[in-house]
């Protein structure tokens, strides 16, 4: 029995922190005010209001992230059509290997030679991609 006095008994919940934050103060803000805490707050990217808050009067770093949705667009239409400039290659290679090995070299050089001017067509619309990327990145995506 004199073991069960010494041993506090354990209620259930969660444990009690070691230095608890009691103190609680309260600021008013007008409209403008709090709309600019609020985009202040969503551009931090902190997911807790209180802590933003002691970040900011602490004078701790806060991160702004800036998410353009155009760009994030961007990015993944131009990751799709590099995965079908590379399912094109592909294919290409395929294509040509077929030609050589089932017809006529005279069949085979004829069709390459359509082959041929489509793959220029090509090469120029990628290089039309690339010179977009560069003023796309110039314009929007300022570092």
């Amino acid at each position: 029995m004199d073991d069960n006095s010494t041993h506090k008994k354990h209620k259930g919940g969660r444990h009690p922190k070691d230095d608890r934050a009691t103190f609680r103060y309260s600021i008013s803000l007008t409209a403008v005010e709090n709309a600019k805490f609020l985009t202040l707050f969503e551009q931090s990217g902190m997911n807790v209001m209180a802590h933003f808050i002691t970040a900011c009067i602490f004078q701790k770093t806060i991160t702004t992230v800036r998410i353009d949705k155009a760009a994030i667009d961007y990015h993944v239409k131009l990751t799709g059509l590099f995965a079908q400039f590379r399912a094109i290659g592909v294919n290409y290679n395929q294509v040509v290997k077929m030609l050589y090995n089932n017809f006529t070299e005279k069949k085979a050089a004829a069709a390459l030679y359509k082959l041929e001017k489509q793959t220029i067509e090509l090469a120029m619309l990628g290089q039309k991609i690339i010179e977009l990327t560069t003023e796309f990145e110039a314009n929007h995506l300022n570092k």
